[in-house]
């Protein structure tokens, strides 16, 4: 269906360019010859689409593509053809196009630009109506896109050089469309662009996006996203790729807003400005979701230039009667760039950031929009989150190391050396914050690891005041972190964010020779439970461990990094066991005042 989609859109842009004569079908050679003159890249990719001759059933479908541009102009009968296809195609495979009403809004937040990217284009909704729009308004407008399944690809290419012809008809120059067909996450076949405006309606509960292989990706610049918080690494690929000044505008789920495992880069997002205003949408406007969407607008922060004036929210399903979703959120999104206060109740308002970042850093619109009377519950969403924590609990299962009952003790028996030996020898090292002398007038503020951040594997949360040559240690990669004091000993190998932060009171650093040890290893067994006794010494009620009473067992370096990752594994297991169970308890309040409520009730009960 698809090819016969392509093929039809090939001969009706053939058509339109004026190749075709109107009773002539060309056959696939000379169509693919017709395309060369206008875009070779588009001609290949139609080339490995059609077939070295037109087969009856083809051609019975090129007759009824010939008799519809009789009827109408090629590019409105291609539309129409699109508009078939897609509607079939959603109730099979899924495919989720963006209807013209959210489109209009998208792209109005967004606002104009001169080029414009899509990331997970479909089949190029979004980008057709940008380049529409731009084209009514006497402008031009370069449009890229990526998109993984490349049938969907080369229709956003066929959709979007309709509008370029129009263009070129009407004298109005612009840059030929691009499309690349590629995985954006994993192979980002735009590294180099910066455009005015992204757009995207990417899938969404993608698990296996590519964390672990992406760990490290520079994108992150608001903190890694949870392998469980896809959403989020979409959001800062967006922000990746927009120009200074530049908009983007992107399609989420309404619990990527609220789910625990993201607020750290929700929390970051506001915090620096970077989100400014998310629009919740009525349920049903995005078949097959039948939940009620979110918009989030974001921007590039300038670092030198003021802080924004807060978040705007924006409650659609609040409107008065009768108001479009345009009406409603083009005149408050106008009013909060303008720096006028907004505020209508219930519908929309201009949140004060530090309002937003509390324990949970709960982004949705609601939330800071209270009404009158009572809010009815929307119990797909609540049913949508109980399956979505099932598949939390399966996720945790992934993150215990697989085990099996030992014969010896491998690691018991391995010989030991002592941390202290290895520190005279030069092979491990360790860092702490010398005592910090006053501060003179001209001391600068600089962000610190605190001991809370060790534990819970947080950026650095901490601050202190010092000279600009009073540098103290700072973070590298692969560097072990401990904290002085405590009830157990807690080494954990920093983590991404953590990189480039300086010892903050309390912290001590331990750095590895990594061609001899594996700091996971060395983390792991650090962390042992009963080296608490051998390292820990009383010290006005709490313990101070001394890392240097310790010995590491001395394995082959592979043998080491097998265990390091299983080390690894168990610090995300707990951290992961926490978050579910921070979820589950807000889960399950949710679920009982519903149930109470009456928007939830018990199967089979009589």
């Amino acid at each position: 269906m698809t090819d016969a989609l392509v093929i039809a859109g090939t001969y009706l842009l053939v058509r339109q360019q004026g190749e075709s004569a109107e009773g002539v079908i060309p056959d696939p050679k000379q169509l693919v010859g017709s395309l060369r003159t206008l875009d070779k890249h588009l001609a290949d990719m139609v080339g490995q689409v059609l077939p070295s001759q037109w087969t009856p059933q083809l051609a019975a479908v090129l007759h009824a593509v010939k008799q519809l541009a009789t009827e109408q102009a090629p590019e409105a009968a291609f539309e129409y053809l699109h508009n078939r296809y897609v509607t079939s195609a959603s109730s099979m495979s899924g495919l989720a196009g963006t209807p013209d009403s959210v489109a209009e809004v998208m792209l109005a937040l967004a606002g104009a630009g001169t080029e414009v990217f899509d990331f997970t284009s479909g089949t190029g909704s979004l980008l057709r109506m940008a380049a529409d729009k731009a084209l009514r308004a006497g402008s031009g407008v370069r449009c890229s896109a990526q998109e993984i399944k490349p049938q969907y690809a080369l229709i956003t290419l066929l959709r979007l050089w309709f509008v370029q012809l129009r263009a070129q008809q009407a004298g109005i120059a612009s840059d030929p469309p691009v499309v690349h067909v590629g995985d954006s996450l994993l192979a980002d076949a735009f590294t180099d662009l910066r455009a005015d405006v992204v757009v995207a309606n990417f899938p969404f509960g993608i698990h296996d996006w590519g964390h672990d292989r992406l760990a490290y990706d520079p994108r992150w610049a608001y903190g890694l996203p949870p392998r469980t918080e896809p959403e989020l690494a979409w959001v800062q690929h967006a922000l990746a790729h927009l120009a200074p000044g530049g908009t983007a505008v992107v399609l989420m789920p309404p619990a990527a807003a609220l789910r625990p495992a993201g607020r750290r880069v929700r929390a970051e997002l506001v915090r620096r400005g970077a989100l400014r205003a998310v629009v919740a949408l009525p349920a049903g406007l995005m078949p097959p979701t039948g939940i009620g969407l979110h918009i989030w607008v974001l921007t590039q922060p300038d670092p030198q230039a003021p802080p924004t004036n807060g978040l705007l929210v924006i409650d659609t399903t609040a409107a008065p009667p009768g108001r479009t979703l345009l009406d409603t959120v083009g005149p408050a999104w106008r009013a909060y760039l303008s720096g006028e206060p907004v505020d209508e109740p219930g519908v929309c308002r201009t949140v004060p950031v530090i309002e937003t970042l509390d324990d949970q850093v709960d982004l949705t619109p609601q939330r800071y929009l209270p009404r009158t009377g009572t809010i009815s519950a929307d119990p797909d969403e609540i049913i949508r989150r109980i399956r979505d924590f099932e598949r939390l609990l399966d996720e945790l299962r992934d993150y215990l190391p697989p085990v099996q009952e030992a014969q010896a003790a491998p690691l018991r028996a391995a010989p030991h050396a002592d941390i202290a030996d290895l520190i005279r020898s030069g092979s491990i090292s360790m860092l702490r914050t010398a005592s910090r002398r006053q501060p003179s007038r001209s001391a600068v503020t600089s962000s610190v690891l605190t001991t809370t951040d060790i534990v819970s594997g947080s950026p650095a949360s901490g601050s202190t005041s010092r000279d600009a040559d009073d540098v103290p240690p700072l973070v590298q990669a692969g560097d072990i972190l401990m904290p002085t004091i405590g009830s157990k000993v807690h080494a954990r190998v920093a983590t991404r964010e953590q990189i480039g932060a300086a010892l903050g009171p309390g912290v001590q650093l331990i750095r590895v020779d990594k061609t001899r040890f594996d700091p996971w290893f060395i983390a792991g067994v650090l962390s042992r439970t009963d080296n608490l006794r051998v390292a820990g010494r009383a010290s006005t009620g709490s313990v101070r461990i001394d890392v240097k009473r310790l010995a590491i067992p001395v394995l082959p370096l592979h043998q080491q990094q097998a265990y390091g990752e299983a080390f690894r594994k168990l610090v995300a297991f707990r951290t992961a066991l926490a978050e579910g169970a921070r979820a589950g308890a807000t889960l399950a309040q949710e679920v009982g005042d519903n149930l109470f409520g009456g928007s939830l009730e018990l199967p089979d009960i009589e």
